[in-house]
């Protein structure tokens, strides 16, 4: 065999190697897609494995993210930091070679893959950063993303909604290769999906092209690029046998089973050598990456207008300082709905930072979350102001790919309920400690007349149960400022702030936010707290004044963030909630069940545990407890 068909079949043994060493993967996409991968490596990328962090490099998501063995093969052969020992601990506990691809984790991996259908739209965040920051800085940014993806991906919707909107944004520098095997793990895939790819795409706005030979290696490098003098993002169907060259090639069983030793024996032997042996040959051929990507390096260094480096670098690392107590005028929003106030805190940021980009799913005139310099598009690559449209799911995968690209800060909206469909790619956020912020109104029952399938009742709980993510509910203007400064200056979590569609009451005093919650009210007397957040804190105020009418006076604490409150040390949360103060009583228009933990085993908690009614919200709050006697009598109750 020729030294390319060598290279490429020794990235399918050390592949099924690793899978067999683990005695767990996925050895049909490893087999079948080898030629894929060691197209875009070899032939087509601009990476350089000493810089593996490179700004300029290009970028690839392996979006069917159960092909990890065969990327974790390819990194190693290209001289990144990935060693036949790491191979060896595939799917080992602590190593840097995970099931699947973690960002972070593994030297030269641009995204935490795997899910089905977030590879996609992550790709197309990437290539929307891309985009705008060549339209800045040409001299420094030019570059292309580059996508392997798997039949599943055409069945996701999230995947759907993120083609159609790259197809609208005519992203020309988002390149897709579609590992076209026809099967997937439940059997052929026609007993689910017959749809035509290319009228599909052609339908997206993306260029389409058939390669009959997946294997065909010049055909590939052909197609990429015929794909770069394009004006519109493309689709490569590659026709592949999944788990080529293995005895169960083109069968579901070859899937996500280990092959078996006599099976990798039998492959290994074709290509001769050890487990997990690469030929002088092999490892002199890839080695001309990194001479290539050096050369790249050097030349695009050279390339770089100063003053244009030094801007992408202030971007990069993040070299802004904001005055976020100046941003406006508390006095101005007394007594204002928090989505308002935050529109207003918005606008003035992207005035300060010219590194924040994002928008709505087609609701800026009820979030009042925009960004500036227009609406980003084929027209306007300068524009801020992504017009994401009823797509929230993708809406919040672009925005994971935007962060993961670097120099931008990423920020979506919608309503809160609706949060539901963004989740994945929220909990995905924080698990790559992207600084993603969502910003989401109309945040409880006091929605009103929508009724209960806008109401939210237990999104509040299960945003709160994602690791890593700040959930930040701020009452009024003070803590509204407050919580976006948490957010837009958060180096490695995402962000989420709930806000209001109703007015709210602005609170006699305030505390610091940054530690999650604080005390608004209190005196020696104090005999028991009322806990809330948000709009529930000026409630909790009136019925602490009615209660104090009454010879009972109570502590009120708002805790807009528990992520925050949580992380303070125990003598700060001890001055908030006094241990000795054993009656509280939690007030929080949701499920809440997260303030159990502070209420505690004799405290009690006025929260929502069924769906929403339509009404006047002045009405169907108090349908649901949230009245100024109800919570008097609440605390009354308690022991």
């Amino acid at each position: 065999m020729n030294i390319q068909d060598k290279a490429i079949q020794t990235l399918r043994v050390l592949s099924v190697e690793e899978i067999n060493a683990a005695n767990s993967g996925h050895p049909g996409i490893a087999l079948g897609a080898a030629s894929l991968i060691h197209s875009l490596y070899y032939h087509a990328m601009n990476i350089d494995p000493a810089h593996s962090n490179w700004i300029n490099r290009d970028r690839f998501v392996l979006a069917g993210g159960h092909g990890s063995s065969l990327l974790y093969s390819m990194l190693h052969l290209a001289g990144y930091k990935v060693s036949i020992d790491d191979l060896k601990a595939f799917r080992k506990l602590h190593s840097t070679t995970p099931g699947h691809p973690e960002l972070g984790v593994t030297d030269g991996v641009d995204v935490s893959s795997g899910p089905l259908g977030q590879g996609l739209p992550t790709a197309v965040g990437m290539a929307i950063a891309e985009a705008h920051l060549h339209a800045k800085f040409p001299s420094v940014i030019d570059h292309y993303t580059y996508v392997i993806c798997t039949d599943g991906e055409f069945q996701e919707g999230v995947a759907y909604e993120g083609m159609s909107l790259a197809g609208r944004l005519g992203l020309n520098k988002l390149i897709c290769l579609f590992d076209s095997n026809d099967i997937q793990l439940d059997g052929e895939v026609s007993v689910c999906f017959n749809e035509d790819i290319k009228k599909r795409m052609e339908a997206l706005n993306w260029n389409y092209e058939l390669i009959e030979d997946g294997n065909n290696v010049e055909a590939i490098v052909d197609a990429i690029n015929r794909a770069k003098a394009q004006d519109k993002p493309t689709m490569i169907e590659c026709k592949t046998v999944i788990g080529y060259g293995c005895v169960s090639e083109g069968t579901s069983k070859c899937h996500g089973n280990p092959l078996g030793q006599d099976e990798v024996n039998r492959l290994r032997g074709l290509l001769g050598g050890d487990a997990f042996d690469v030929d002088d040959d092999v490892k002199k051929y890839y080695s001309e990456i990194a001479k290539k990507g050096s050369k790249l390096y050097a030349n695009w260094q050279k390339g770089c207008k100063q003053g244009e480096l030094e801007e992408v670098n202030k971007m990069f690392n993040g070299e802004f300082n904001i005055d976020y107590d100046s941003l406006i005028n508390e006095e101005d929003f007394v007594n204002a709905a928090t989505r308002n106030i935050g529109g207003k805190i918005l606008d003035a940021l992207n005035n300060l930072d010219s590194r924040l980009i994002g928008g709505s799913a087609d609701l800026i005139a009820s979030t009042k979350v925009k960004g500036a310099d227009g609406n980003f598009s084929l027209e306007n690559r300068l524009g801020r102001n992504i017009m994401f449209g009823v797509r929230e799911h993708a809406m919040a995968a672009i925005c994971n790919g935007i962060a993961i690209h670097g120099g931008l800060i990423p920020f979506c909206s919608g309503f809160f309920v609706f949060s539901d469909y963004a989740k994945p790619a929220i909990r995905l956020a924080a698990m790559q400690h992207l600084p993603v912020v969502y910003i989401f109104s109309h945040d409880s029952i006091a929605v009103g007349e929508d009724g209960p399938t806008h109401q939210p009742v237990e999104q509040l709980t299960g945003l709160r149960s994602i690791p890593n993510l700040n959930v930040i509910r701020p009452a009024d203007a003070h803590e509204c400022i407050q919580a976006y400064k948490q957010a837009f200056t958060s180096k490695n979590n995402p962000t989420f702030i709930a806000l209001t569609r109703q007015n709210t009451e602005t609170l006699p005093t305030h505390g610091d936010l940054s530690k999650g919650a604080y005390v608004v009210r209190s005196s020696e007397a104090d005999e028991g707290i009322l806990i809330a957040t948000g709009s529930e804190v000026a409630l909790a105020l009136h019925a602490a004044d009615k209660l104090a009418e009454m010879g009972h006076q109570v502590r009120v604490v708002s805790m807009p963030s528990m992520y925050l409150f949580d992380k303070q040390d125990k003598a700060y949360q001890e001055e908030v909630l006094p241990l000795r103060l054993t009656k509280r009583l939690g007030i929080e228009m949701g499920e809440a069940a997260h303030l159990y933990k502070y209420i505690g085993l004799s405290g009690d908690l006025c929260n929502i545990n069924r769906f929403g009614v339509s009404g006047k919200y002045q009405l169907v709050m108090p349908e649901f407890g949230f009245s100024v006697e109800n919570i008097v009598e609440r605390y009354l109750r308690l022991k």
